[in-house]
C-alpha cells in the first residue's frame, strides 16, 4: 500500500515511516487463494503501520465471524496444548508481541482461548478486534473467544471504545460490533479439569448446566449468574477467608467476592480442580490464589495480558500455556506503540491549555505579581495597579463610601489577583509536564486529571505514574460498573501509599 505523501518535505521524524495512504484493498484483504478468508498476516502488518480497513470490508469480516460465534455453545470444551490469554484492552502492539512464537505461539500452530476484555482503555481496540476476527476465520477450530465485562454497551460508552468507533468509523459500526459481542460464549472447560471464565463464579452457579441454560445473546444484566460470570472477584486474602461464602463486591459496584469455601465447594461438586479467570490487573501478569497452602494447586488463577496497562501501571503481561497436562506461565513486557492524544483528541483541542497559559501569563505580567506572590504577599500597591489596569477605579471609588464596603472590595480584588497567580502556576505545570500529564490523563475515562495534581506540581504527577500500586489505587474507581444514568464525570484522587506489594514470578 502507498504511504502518505510528504510533498512539502516537512515531516519532522524522517525515520518513522508514514502510515498507509488508503484502506487495505479488498482484493488484498480477501485474496482468492485463501478462498474468501482474510489474509491475517497482511492485515497484521497493515494495522501495525496504522493502516485502516474500509467499513465495507469490516462488515464482511465481522459478519463472517458472527456465523462461527453464534454456533458455539455457552460452554466450550478444549484440550491442551492451549494458550490462555487474559485482558487485552485495546493494546494492539502488545497483542502482536503475545502472538509471537516465543510468547503465546504462532496462531498457525497454536490453539488459543481469549478470556475477554478485548476493548476499552487502550487506543487500538478496533485493530485488536479486526486481527483476532481475521485469525479466527482462518482457524475456527483452534481460536476461541469468551465474553468479558467490557464487551457490552454500557462500559464501552463509559470508557473509550465507542469514542474510538465514532472516530475511526461511525455509530452504525459501533452498534454492529456490540451485536457481535452479544454472540461470545461465556465459559470454557479445559482438559475436563479447569473452568475458564472472565470474572468468577456466582451464588447462582451450582453446575455447568446453569451456564448452558443462559440466554447469552443480549446485553449482560446488572445482577444474576450472567453478570457474575463477567464481574465477580476472588477475595484478596491469603487463605481466601471471609465471613460467609459470598460478600457484596463494593469495588465493582455489582456482583460478589467469593472465597475459599465457595470456590472449593463449586469445584468439588463439578469435579474440577481450579478456576482460571482474568478481569484484574496483576503486577506480574498473573496471580496464584493458593488458598489451600503453598504446596497445593491454586484454587483460582488470575491471568492478565495487557502489560503496562493504560500506559501507567508498569505491570508485566502473561499468558497460561497448557501442554501435556502441565501449566506454565509465560510473561512478557510491553511494546512501545504510536503516540495518540487521550480519547482521540485533536491537536486544536489539545493546544487550548497552552493558549490559555499565554493569556494568563500576559495578565499575570501586567499585574507584575511574579512567582513570589502567595496568600500573604498581595499589598495595596498590587490592588491599586489592578484597579487601574482593569478600569475599575471609578466604580471602586463609588463603592468605597463606607469602610465596610471598602474592605470587602479590597478583599475581592485581592482574591482576583491570587486567582491569576494560581492560574499561571497551573499553566506552567501544564506546559512543563505536558507529556506526563497526557500520559496520566489517558488512564482516566472521564477525560479529567486526578484532583489536586496540577496544584501539587511535578512531584504529584510523578508519584501518580510511579508504580503499579499507586496506579491501581488511583484507577480503582473505574473498576465499578457505571450506574444506569452515570456519565464519566467523576474525577479520582491519588494518595501515594508508603507500602508496596510484590509477588514472585515463579512458574508452575
Amino acid at each position: 500500500m502507498d504511504t502518505l505523501k510528504d510533498p512539502a518535505n516537512d515531516r519532522h521524524v524522517k525515520t518513522l515511516k508514514p502510515p498507509p495512504h488508503r484502506p487495505l484493498m479488498k482484493s488484498l484483504m480477501f485474496p482468492d487463494k485463501l478462498k474468501n478468508k482474510p489474509d491475517w498476516k497482511l492485515l497484521k502488518d497493515h494495522l501495525q503501520k496504522e493502516g485502516r480497513v474500509s467499513k465495507e470490508d469490516l462488515y464482511k469480516l465481522v459478519g463472517d465471524c458472527n456465523k462461527l460465534l453464534k454456533n458455539e455453545g455457552n460452554v466450550i470444551y478444549l484440550q491442551d496444548p492451549l494458550t490462555v490469554v487474559g485482558d487485552i484492552h485495546g493494546q494492539y502492539y502488545d497483542l502482536l508481541k503475545l502472538l509471537e512464537p516465543k510468547v503465546g505461539g504462532n496462531p498457525e500452530t497454536t490453539k488459543y482461548l481469549f478470556l475477554g476484555d478485548f476493548v476499552d482503555r487502550g487506543s487500538y481496540s478496533i485493530e485488536v478486534i479486526i486481527l483476532l476476527y481475521a485469525i479466527k476465520l482462518n482457524y475456527p477450530n483452534t481460536v476461541y473467544f469468551l465474553r468479558g465485562n467490557h464487551e457490552c454497551r454500557q462500559l464501552t460508552a463509559f470508557f473509550n471504545f465507542k469514542d474510538e468507533c465514532l472516530y475511526k468509523y461511525d455509530q452504525e459500526t459501533y452498534d454492529m460490533l456490540m451485536d457481535s459481542f452479544d454472540l461470545f460464549p461465556l465459559a470454557c472447560i479445559i482438559n475436563s479439569k479447569f473452568i475458564a471464565i472472565h470474572g468468577g463464579i456466582s451464588p447462582d452457579l451450582k453446575s455447568l448446566e446453569d451456564i448452558k441454560k443462559l440466554d447469552r445473546y443480549h446485553e449482560p444484566p446488572r445482577s444474576g449468574l450472567f453478570c457474575d460470570l463477567l464481574w465477580s472477584d476472588p477475595v484478596d486474602q491469603d487463605q481466601g477467608n471471609m465471613d460467609g461464602q459470598w460478600k457484596g463486591n463494593e469495588v465493582r459496584g455489582c456482583s460478589w467476592f467469593f472465597g475459599n469455601d465457595a470456590a472449593s465447594k463449586f469445584l468439588q461438586k463439578n469435579n474440577l480442580i481450579s478456576i482460571i479467570r482474568a478481569h484484574e490487573a496483576q503486577l506480574d501478569g498473573y496471580k496464584m490464589h493458593r488458598w489451600h497452602g503453598g504446596k497445593d494447586f491454586p484454587v483460582v488463577i488470575t491471568i492478565f495480558s495487557a502489560p503496562n496497562y493504560c500506559d501507567v501501571y508498569n505491570n508485566k503481561g502473561a499468558v497460561i500455556k497448557f501442554e501435556n497436562n502441565t501449566l506454565n506461565i509465560q510473561q512478557f513486557q510491553y511494546t512501545p506503540h504510536p503516540y495518540l492524544l487521550p480519547n482521540f483528541m485533536d491537536i486544536f483541542t489539545w493546544s487550548i491549555p497552552f493558549v490559555a497559559e499565554k493569556v494568563t501569563e500576559m495578565l499575570y505580567n501586567l499585574l507584575q505579581v511574579g512567582d513570589q506572590v502567595d496568600d500573604e504577599e498581595v499589598n495595596e500597591e498590587d490592588i491599586k495597579q489592578f484597579k487601574e489596569l482593569t478600569q475599575q477605579n471609578k466604580q471602586f471609588d463609588k463603592q468605597s463610601t463606607t469602610g465596610s464596603n471598602n474592605a470587602k472590595n479590597t478583599e475581592k480584588l485581592k482574591k482576583k489577583i491570587l486567582f491569576v497567580a494560581n492560574m499561571i502556576k497551573m499553566q506552567k505545570t501544564l506546559r512543563e509536564q505536558s507529556e506526563s500529564i497526557i500520559q496520566l490523563k489517558g488512564a482516566c475515562p472521564d477525560k479529567r486529571l486526578p484532583r489536586g495534581v496540577l496544584t501539587a506540581g511535578k512531584s504529584a504527577i510523578m508519584d501518580a505514574l510511579a508504580d503499579f500500586n499507586v496506579a491501581k489505587n488511583a484507577d480503582i474507581v473505574n473498576e465499578k460498573m457505571p450506574t444506569m444514568a452515570q456519565s464519566p464525570q467523576q474525577s479520582i484522587s491519588i494518595n501515594k501509599s508508603t507500602n508496596s506489594t510484590t509477588s514472585k514470578t515463579k512458574k508452575k
